[in-house]
């Protein structure tokens, strides 16, 4: 569950305008240097399972403070954490 307001990130960040943003082999616009040695030259690198959730610190796939069925319980934005849904009246499990 994502807000109005994140879904519009996520849509920015999933499909990029031109095939060449997101591509990693283009040299123009300060993209790949020739004959660069990758260990060196890479000073920050993206780990993709880094982030945690808050609640059950399971790895995320995305760039979120809440999983899923954490957001979805909790009735939250899973990317900012801002209340969507009123899940007072749901009958969950929480196992």
């Amino acid at each position: 569950m994502v807000c109005t307001k994140c879904e519009k990130k996520l849509s920015k960040v999933i499909c990029p305008d031109k095939w060449k943003d997101g591509s990693h082999n283009n040299t123009e616009g300060g993209g790949r240097k020739v004959n660069e040695n990758k260990l060196i030259g890479k000073s920050k690198r993206w780990q993709p399972y880094a982030a945690k959730c808050t609640v059950c610190k399971s790895a995320l796939h995305q760039q979120a403070t809440y999983c899923q069925s954490c957001a979805y319980s909790k009735g939250v934005c899973a990317m900012c954490g801002k209340q969507i849904l009123d899940t007072t009246a749901y009958k969950q499990s929480h196992a």
